[in-house]
Order: C-alpha cells, then structure tokens, then sequence
C-alpha cells in the first residue's frame, strides 16, 4: 500500500503487541519530530542568576535603590545572588555585612525565600534568593 502511493511504512510504536505502523513520508516525519523537540526545548524555563553587590557601610538611599532592583528581578523570575564584598580593612565589620543581607532577606520576605543565609566566603558575603511563585 505504502509503495502504491509513493509513501513510507514507518513504525511508530515498536514496544507495543502488535506493532503500530503507519503510512507517511519519512522525511516530514523527522521534521515534525524534531520541530516538536525545539519547541519543548524552548518551552523550558532556563533559571537566570542576577547579583547585586553591597559594601559593609552602604548607605539607607543606595540600599533602597538596590533593593528596588532586587524585587524587579525576583517579579521576572531571576533567582538573586546579594553579596557584601569586603576590601581591604573591612573585613572586620562582618557583622554589618550580615546585618544587611539579613535586613535584604526582612524585606523581600513576601515576594522571596532565601535559599541560602549569609555565608562568608573569602572577602564576599553570599546570599542566594529565590522566588516565591
């Protein structure tokens, strides 16, 4: 029948008793499937890491500004890395660095969860952020 109509017999279910075969052009089967494959590909959500950089003595306005940045990022879906990065000398007020992470955390408490609590790493204090939705 297949070589009557100038098509090909293609198995589609091989596992299955008895096997299922049907009757179509080859060449537009593979197309159709590999078009299926990139539209599920780009259908999956890709997780977007954006960071946000304090230092130990940031003031309440720059705060303020960066925490605006941080609730547009977490409302797109990025997760958000905030950091405090300590030169020098700094590295003695750890304390206020995890003071201010921890306050970041207060504030985006409604729209985030933190995924991981300060963390000092060499001179960075890390904060990983996660939205809620």
């Amino acid at each position: 029948m297949a070589k009557e109509q100038g098509l090909d017999l293609v198995e589609i279910s091989p596992n299955v008793d008895p096997p299922v075969c049907k009757i179509i052009d080859y060449q537009k089967f593979l197309y159709t499937q590999k078009k299926k494959k990139k539209e599920l590909k780009a259908k999956t959500a890709k997780t977007i890491l954006k960071e946000i950089r304090f230092g130990p003595n940031t003031d309440e306005h720059d705060f303020q500004f960066k925490l605006n940045h941080a609730k547009r990022f977490l409302k797109d879906g990025c997760k958000l890395k905030a950091y405090v990065f300590f030169k020098g000398r700094q590295i003695i007020f750890k304390d206020k660095g995890e003071m201010l992470l921890l306050r970041l955390a207060q504030e985006l408490e409604k729209i985030a969860k933190v995924e991981q609590l300060p963390k000092l790493e060499g001179k960075k204090m890390n904060m990983l952020l996660t939205p809620l939705n």
